[in-house]
Parts: C-alpha cells; sequence; structure tokens
C-alpha cells in the first residue's frame, strides 16, 4: 500500500512523465462547447480518454449526447472501436453527466511497469477522439 503522499507523488510523476514524453497541446476543454470536455485519468485499476458533457442543463446535455450518438457508427468504425457511450454516469462526487469514453483495464498509477503502455494508449486514444471531433466539430456544434 502507499501512502496519501506516495500516491499522490507517483501521479504527479505520471502526468509530468506523460507531458513530457508526449508534448501537446490537447483540446481538453477548449471544445468551445459549454461543459463538453474531453479528458484522460489514471487511477490504480486504470486509465481512460473521456467526453464528458456536464450540462446542469438535462436538455442541453441530451442535445450533446445525442449529436455524438448520432455518430455513434463512425466514431466506432472509424477511430475507436471500444468506445463506450452511457447517457447517465455519476462522477464521484455523485455529479450526473453523459460519458462516452475508452478504457484500459490492468494498469496501475502505482506500477511504473505499466506507464509506458499507458501513455502510449492515452496518447493513441486523445489524438483519435480529438480527430474525430475536429471532423465532426460543426455537425456536434450545430
Amino acid at each position: 500500500m502507499f501512502s496519501r503522499e506516495e500516491s499522490r507523488k507517483l501521479r504527479e510523476e505520471f502526468w509530468t512523465s506523460f507531458g513530457k514524453s508526449f508534448p501537446r497541446k490537447w483540446i481538453l476543454y477548449n471544445t468551445k462547447i459549454k461543459d463538453f470536455s474531453f479528458k484522460f485519468y489514471f487511477d490504480t485499476k486504470k486509465a481512460g480518454v473521456v467526453l464528458d458533457i456536464e450540462s446542469q442543463d438535462l436538455e442541453k446535455r441530451i442535445h450533446y449526447y445525442e449529436k455524438v450518438t448520432s455518430l455513434k457508427s463512425i466514431l466506432k468504425e472509424e477511430y475507436l472501436p471500444e468506445v463506450i457511450f452511457e447517457d447517465v454516469f455519476f462522477l464521484d462526487n455523485g455529479k450526473e453527466i453523459s460519458r462516452i469514453y475508452v478504457e484500459k483495464t490492468g494498469v496501475s498509477v502505482h506500477n511504473k511497469k505499466s506507464w509506458q503502455e499507458t501513455m502510449e494508449f492515452l496518447n493513441t486514444t486523445m489524438i483519435q477522439f480529438e480527430d474525430f471531433y475536429s471532423e465532426y466539430e460543426d455537425f456536434i456544434k450545430s
């Protein structure tokens, strides 16, 4: 087991290393759609790349989720075959959002031996997600 401080340091070391290994300006929160953002995560059990639709306005959230869902076959066939769609997803804090994501299991931020494969997964997956978004951004925004 790792102490909270040891875990924090490992996480910080991982993200610093990831940034140095794959220097790039990611879209992340800069989608130009409020509460519509790409995120990375990596914990003690899995890693992932997500598109979170977090609007408190349920109609807006449904609208953007349905826009992306209408492109589901394209996203799966041309970009991310393993993508998962969840119209209702609860964050740890209890907030209800919609989430579209790709996960890699069997990796841990506490296991440095899994870092390289995780970094490659995060980089490749986010590039694919961003390429998809860039191609269909106008449609999603309309």
